[in-house]
């Protein structure tokens, strides 16, 4: 049997899906959550299909999932009215309500949220392909993310609870929110990494337009109900569409006070250019990356063999914090190749709910074409495809390439190809792979494999000032959710933790007045009396 007969048999009949997994019943969303209320959808809707083939009579076809609206900008527009009038200029229920209560909230939106699990999960699985493990994996940790960004604010408030006196001035200093936030995550992580970005905007006060993004959609769909019975109207609201169609209209009404994107710099440039006051937009975003590994002659192959496959493969590649490129020491790099190809051949490929899958399909219709394409342009500038079936392609599924050597006449020596390629460049100098950074537009992260001490010490001083993470002897990756992610260049605005992201979406705000009797007796009086919610004393315990 060939290869590609083997890919094609890879993809199931529709009765030979295990029971457990098979999606019973397509979901077709009709309403959206706008204002508080679930509005009613009559209009166009997008068909949404899986990654996952199905065998039919008629040939592979792709799985219908369902359907979701694309709403125009008239919808999109009374969203954010509806987002505006929540905050009501800051003195709206939810950026006045104590800290208490809106940890309450989100507390409450969390058991509602773990009661989605199953369906949740189902739905990543059969929206973009990720093995059902790995789903499961993603939903445990946005529900983790969300425990422990607040037990971070309550680390936060307790640190503001007290009066501070200097220089005759007494002040209180609190975080306050910003305004309307619009959020737009990734197909890639489609709850954990929207969720790393609105929950924080949320607790701290501030309003939210959602929209999902355009693979893993139908996924936030039973979450809208828990949005709107657990936060007041009007705070969390979804938009649908297209995105060329309603967000350029939303940005230029100016009243986006905060743009959160996770996805490419080129749209990112061009949305904020289309705010009326980009110095009053604040901006955090997660963008490109081309992240590489340095491969010593004096690294443990075996271990960066083991990291670069986790790195440049995990889901497919299809990650901001992939291995994106990979160089390695002439000495060693025979020997790497062998390596490499030899442990790509034991990864398992097949459909998500298979145990032990490491290789799924791909989510978006058009990759496996551009992948083609960036492999069939590498070949012609003097690379070879090094592992045996690299690159063999069927429907959604592209089987990984190891390609070498590459050079810098290939799209895949700048273009971050966000797949199952894997790009290696040999070097005698370390300066080679210095300057690429040095040169790169990209900026997040970097790895470095070699058991030399001192070696690694020359490599960490130099490029700390050029990446934001330098990771030794490991694969890049964005967690612990405590630790700064960020990137510098082109790949991020911002900087993304559990701590920071709750500064990232909010202000500091001081009330503060002169240290006399009147004064003094008019703070006790307000904070004895509990009247206001910023000057208070109480401890979040």
């Amino acid at each position: 049997m060939s290869f590609e007969e083997q890919l094609h048999q890879m993809f199931p009949t529709a009765d030979a899906i295990p029971a457990e997994y098979r999606l019973e019943k397509e979901v077709h969303q009709r309403e959206y959550l706008s204002g508080g209320e679930m509005k009613p959808w009559n209009g166009d809707v997008h068909t949404v299909l899986s990654p996952i083939c199905i065998q039919t009579a008629n040939g592979l076809e792709r799985k219908v999932i369902g359907s979701y609206p694309l709403c125009g900008p008239e919808e999109a527009m009374a969203a954010l009215d509806a987002a505006v009038l929540a905050y009501n200029d800051g003195r709206g229920e939810w950026p006045t309500m104590p800290v208490p209560e809106r940890i309450a909230c989100m507390e409450k939106f969390t058991g509602k949220m773990i009661e989605k699990k199953p369906e949740i999960v189902q739905l990543i699985m059969w929206e973009i392909g990720k093995s059902y493990a790995d789903s499961v994996k993603e939903f445990d940790r946005t529900i983790e993310y969300i425990n422990t960004t607040i037990d971070a604010l309550k680390d936060l408030d307790r640190n503001s609870s007290r009066f501070e006196i200097e220089q005759g001035i007494i002040a209180q200093i609190r975080r306050s929110p910003l305004g309307v936030v619009l959020c737009m995550g990734p197909f890639n992580y489609p709850l954990n990494e929207t969720f790393t970005t609105l929950i924080p905007a949320l607790i701290m006060g501030n309003t939210i337009l959602f929209k999902p993004p355009k693979h893993g959609t139908l996924l936030h769909y039973p979450l809208l109900e828990a949005f709107a019975s657990c936060f007041p109207k009007g705070v969390v609201n979804t938009i649908y569409g297209r995105g060329n169609v309603i967000i350029g209209p939303l940005m230029e009404t100016g009243k986006i006070n905060v743009l959160t994107l996770i996805g490419s710099s080129r749209v990112a440039n061009q949305l904020k250019k289309m705010h009326p006051k980009v110095n009053r937009l604040r901006a955090i975003l997660g963008l490109d990356a081309k992240n590489a590994a340095i491969i010593s002659d004096k690294a443990d192959l075996d271990l960066a063999v083991q990291e670069t496959v986790l790195g440049s493969l995990s889901f497919n590649g299809q990650r901001c914090t992939a291995l994106k490129i990979i160089f390695v020491h002439s000495k060693v790099a025979d020997v790497f190749l062998q390596k490499l190809s030899a442990a790509i051949s034991q990864l398992k490929i097949g459909m998500p709910w298979e145990k032990g899958v490491f290789l799924t399909p791909l989510p978006e219709p058009q990759k496996p074409a551009y992948l083609k394409e960036c492999i069939d342009d590498a070949i012609a500038n003097g690379a070879k495809i090094i592992n045996e079936n690299g690159g063999a392609a069927y429907e959604s599924f592209v089987y990984p390439a190891v390609l070498y050597p590459v050079n810098d006449k290939m799209k895949l020596y700048r273009e971050e190809q966000f797949g199952p390629v894997i790009p290696v460049i040999p070097f005698d100098d370390i300066e080679t792979p210095i300057e690429y950074l040095i040169e790169s537009d990209h900026g997040q992260q970097v790895s470095l494999f070699s058991n030399d001490a001192d070696e690694l010490a020359s490599l960490i001083d130099p490029l700390v000032n050029q990446v934001s993470r330098v990771n030794i002897n490991c694969q890049c990756q964005r967690g612990p959710d405590v630790y700064p992610f960020t990137g510098r260049k082109d790949s991020a605005e911002g900087t993304l933790s559990v701590p920071d992201a709750l500064r990232a979406f909010s202000i500091r705000s001081m009330v503060a007045t002169k240290q006399s009797e009147m004064n003094k007796n008019l703070l006790n009086r307000i904070v004895n009396d509990q009247t206001s919610n910023f000057l208070s004393t109480k401890y979040i315990f």
